[in-house]
């Protein structure tokens, strides 16, 4: 059987209308490949619209407001991706007139632009005859032709790639891309996928010995880093709040939050009390602290989990500087701040 020539009559019969696909402008190409780096197609479609909807060019983009570009992210996570999308706008709207560079190579230099995501570009924009790599790339192959390279390895991306160039057809990589991610997506499932169905399946090597859940191989442990994070959301009589910026590197880089109080395990009611009474408010006396929610919200990043509490402090007068309800949802935020302000 030709894997390739299967690959590309399954695609033919079964990708789906992306409005991404539908041309070879690099910018939207570009902006969707960055949305989708670490983001499902069905939950990245949206946010992909919005932002061509506000900023239907690059230069649109480049001439926004950090706080903009944010703002519209929230809910996506790994916020550098918008950060570096922004510097990525500005660079190619004030360094290369608006034209993203033309090959593999030089859009790799691009902030935030890895070697898959300049491959897409590369191929779907310019045809360059470049594989993209990535997880749904890694499985089919794996399972396909019984690879057992480790991926969590630096070099099986090497070797996944001179495979994958190898079943490319030359005069169209694009279609080749294309096709082998969204088999990876649909088909080549990671859990449980439907075989029965598969137009290999009388081909591929991990179906005929068993192998289908084994591939591909990944021996990377992921440590996990546990935080207890405690929000203090303050209101003054006249409703107002304050919030600051998380200027610090790290997690939430320029968003916004509640003052913060980080402590080493789950805080009781008097433990947070004696803290919120030594380190704020030493203009405002405190009427009451509200314990909001009983049990932490715990909020899943990719190393860390943090286990969130939110606690309503009414302070007596008028707070220095303070914010009402309305202002409050224009300021970017983490998705699970966002939607504590919304529920209250």
């Amino acid at each position: 059987m030709n894997f390739t020539k299967s690959l590309i009559q399954w695609y033919l019969k079964n990708k789906r209308d992306l409005p991404w696909r539908n041309t070879v402008d690099p910018y939207p190409i570009w902006l969707s490949e960055i949305i989708l780096q670490q983001t499902r197609v069905a939950q990245g479609t949206p946010f992909f619209l919005s932002f061509m909807n506000a900023f239907p060019t690059v230069f649109d983009l480049a001439n926004a407001n950090e706080e903009q570009v944010l703002k519209l992210w929230q809910g996506l996570g790994y916020y550098s991706r918008a950060r570096n999308l922004h510097k990525t706008a500005q660079f190619v709207a004030q360094e290369l007139s608006g034209v993203f560079p033309p090959i593999y190579k030089d859009l790799l230099k691009l902030k935030g632009v890895g070697e898959y995501t300049a491959a897409a570009i590369a191929s779907f924009s310019y045809n360059e005859a470049v594989p993209v790599v990535d997880g749904n790339v890694f499985r089919v192959l794996s399972r396909y032709f019984d690879v057992e390279t480790d991926i969590a390895v630096a070099s099986a991306k090497k070797e996944f790639a001179a495979l994958a160039f190898e079943l490319m057809p030359k005069d169209n990589p694009a279609l080749f891309n294309q096709a082998i991610m969204e088999f990876g997506a649909l088909q080549c499932v990671p859990k449980s996928p439907n075989c029965g169905i598969c137009v290999f399946n009388t081909s591929c090597a991990a179906l005929q010995k068993k192998k289908v859940d084994q591939l591909p191989v990944n021996n990377k442990k992921l440590k996990v880093r546990n935080r207890f994070f405690n929000y203090l959301v303050v209101a003054d009589e006249k409703e107002n709040t304050i919030i600051q910026k998380r200027t610090a590197k790290g997690i939430w880089h320029n968003l916004y939050e509640f003052p913060l109080i980080e402590t080493d395990d789950v805080e009781s009611f008097d433990g947070i009390s004696t803290s919120i009474q030594d380190q704020f408010f030493e203009n405002n006396t405190i009427l009451s602290i509200e314990e909001c929610n009983e049990t932490s919200i715990i909020h899943k990043l990719s190393h860390q989990h943090l286990h969130i509490k939110f606690w309503k402090v009414n302070v007596k007068g008028v707070i220095e500087n303070g914010i009402d309800a309305e202002t409050l949802k224009t300021f970017p935020f983490p998705i699970v701040i966002f939607n504590f302000i919304e529920r209250n």
